[in-house]
């Protein structure tokens, strides 16, 4: 199979063995090649191989975080190739080798995935750490990452034999320099000066983008004076002729937009958000999905495999779920729970009781998404759990090593569950990884998310719950605006799309758990498992990866599905 999209991201994740990713958007990467393998699509993928990962967390009895650097070994996974391309950073030759990763189909086929390693003899000892760690160094640390990925890889693509390739995906910024080497080829080299509208054109109907957070700490942002010293002063007199610059700082989604073909948010709430961010695009929406066979657990997919044959081919015969009997979800809930606090005591030696309400709120640790919320009022919660039902919190999300106010987000969730002692227990466990997600998605009753609005740029946290079972109770930003049927697939946490005044959003936090969220899951089981039931035909049918690149191929790669073999 000839490939005809290249998938550039940051970050790939594919398994806890290999820690080449940092929270959603590398897990959608990953949930993304998988679809195209199930698929039979014409993909291929390029990201950096990272020999540090990200980081190992480590959290102390007062929620202290700190970090190690994690330890593997990239030949027990991937298969060295003998490639070797050079592009000259800071007036270096700089020698990158490709390692090749199969991700195989449920029907066989297979997307090739290139991780880009610098770390060879050839190098200088500065330049082969430039693949070490994940969003690790300063921004000149940064940008060379960033130019290994995007200007090498197509240098490595190329040297691979993949020169027909009709489309170049960018998922975020961080792989936007690509560009700049197709118009490099488009112009034979003969940069700056050299190249016409014709030519920003031409390499524009070859590139998609991508866009994951309305955030602006999410952007990557470079001075103009660091990307002249890293890339020289060839392209970055390009660059300063490129409408991606503001205040002599070169802005990577702006570079990433203007040569884009087709531009899209992760979610219809946030390619509204996007589309007043960048007035001189249009922002389409494809919201994310999660690959099912890998999220779902396995009790339910035995409980699938058994009363919904095909599934994992087609995930939207995920429909048919409605057809179970609510005996059998709760079974396969009971299992999935019981599975997750065993790890819970295996790891903190805590023992939480399997009857009781279980609330997961599992996220990357920023202040955006507000993971103390539930804790505004303890005495509330606390009265809830003593007269409407007893309830207990499973925790976990990484902080960025550097981001001080996260750490501190992490603490208060320590402070609230020493203040809540015995009457609402809380956990919080670290080292927050794929294995860990699968088994918070699929074993705890109720999945809690509450992002200040309208910072949520999709989320598939939720998603992955649905796909087991667990309804979501959610701001209604993000996704959950499209899957939100309330008292069906879940219920909502205030009344709207817009920022709403914190103290509103509390009370209806505590409002829908007291009066209503509680109540059924004590007072009617059965009724509560016919959310889960509708959760999973409903939303965990829909919000699959699988969906989500049939909807790329038919707008952004604007590939009929005929042509892809399907």
């Amino acid at each position: 199979m000839t490939a005809r999209i290249a998938y550039f991201s940051m970050e790939v994740g594919l398994m806890t063995e290999m820690p080449t990713y940092s929270g959603g958007l590398g897990v959608l990467s990953g949930d993304t090649l998988r679809a195209a393998a199930d698929l039979g699509v014409p993909m291929l993928a390029v990201t950096l191989l990272y020999r540090q990962g990200f980081f190992r967390q480590h959290i102390g009895p007062d929620g202290t975080q700190s970090e190690t650097v994690p330890s593997w070994e990239p030949e027990a996974f991937l298969e060295p190739l003998d490639t070797r391309v050079t592009v000259v950073l800071e007036g270096r030759p700089v020698v990158i080798r490709p390692w090749l990763f199969r991700v195989r189909g449920v029907r066989g086929a297979e997307v090739p995935l290139y991780m880009l390693d610098t770390d060879l003899p050839d190098n200088d000892a500065e330049d082969r750490l430039l693949t070490g760690q994940l969003y690790g160094g300063d921004q000149r640390y940064r940008l060379r990452q960033e130019a290994v990925l995007g200007l090498g890889g197509i240098a490595a693509l190329r040297a691979l034999g993949h020169a027909d390739i009709d489309t170049y995906h960018m998922n975020e910024g961080h792989s936007a320099l690509l560009t700049l080497a197709l118009l490099a080829e488009r112009t034979g080299g003969v940069l700056p000066g050299g190249a016409s509208e014709a030519d920003f054109d031409a390499v524009r109907q070859r590139c998609v983008f991508t866009t994951h957070t309305p955030v602006p700490a999410g952007h990557d942002r470079f001075p103009l004076d660091v990307v002249a010293g890293v890339l020289g002063e060839n392209l970055a007199e390009t660059i300063r002729s490129l409408p991606c610059t503001e205040g002599g700082v070169l802005n990577m989604t702006f570079l990433g937009l203007f040569f884009s073909r087709h531009v899209n948010g992760v979610a219809r709430r946030h390619a509204e958000v996007a589309q007043d961010l960048y007035p001189g695009y249009h922002v389409h929406a494809i919201t994310n999905g999660v690959h099912a066979p890998t999220w779902v657990s396995e009790p339910f997919a035995r409980l699938y495999d058994e009363r919904i044959p095909g599934w994992r081919v087609d995930n939207y015969y995920l429909r048919q779920a409605l057809d179970l009997s609510v005996e059998d979800v709760m079974e396969a809930h009971l299992q999935a729970k019981r599975q997750l606090l065993a790890e819970v005591e295996r790891r903190t030696g805590t023992r939480l009781d399997p009857a009781a309400m279980t609330i997961g709120f599992a996220r990357r640790a920023a202040t955006y998404k507000r993971a103390d919320f539930v804790f505004t009022n303890i005495e509330s919660l606390r009265g809830i759990s003593r007269s409407v039902g007893r309830l207990q919190f499973v925790y976990a999300g990484k902080a960025h090593p550097h981001d001080e106010p996260a750490k501190d987000l992490i603490k208060r969730v320590f402070a609230a569950r020493d203040s809540l002692q015995e009457d609402v227990p809380v956990v919080y466990l670290e080292e927050h990884d794929m294995g860990l997600a699968k088994l918070l998605c699929s074993g705890v009753d109720l999945w809690l998310n509450n992002p200040q609005k309208p910072l949520e740029a999709s989320g598939t946290s939720g998603m992955k719950a649905a796909l087991n079972g667990v309804p979501s109770l959610s701001v209604l930003d993000g996704w959950w605006p499209e899957g939100w049927i309330e008292g069906v697939t879940g219920w909502s946490i205030g009344d709207g799309p817009q920022p709403e005044d914190p103290r509103a959003e509390v009370a209806s936090l505590y409002n829908k758990l007291g009066y209503v969220i509680v109540p059924l899951f004590y007072g009617a089981p059965s009724n509560y498992a016919r959310v889960m039931r509708a959760t999973i035909a409903v939303n965990g049918s829909y919000f699959t990866a699988q969906r989500m690149l049939q909807q790329y191929l038919a707008t952004a790669y604007a590939l009929r599905l005929t042509e892809t073999g399907l």
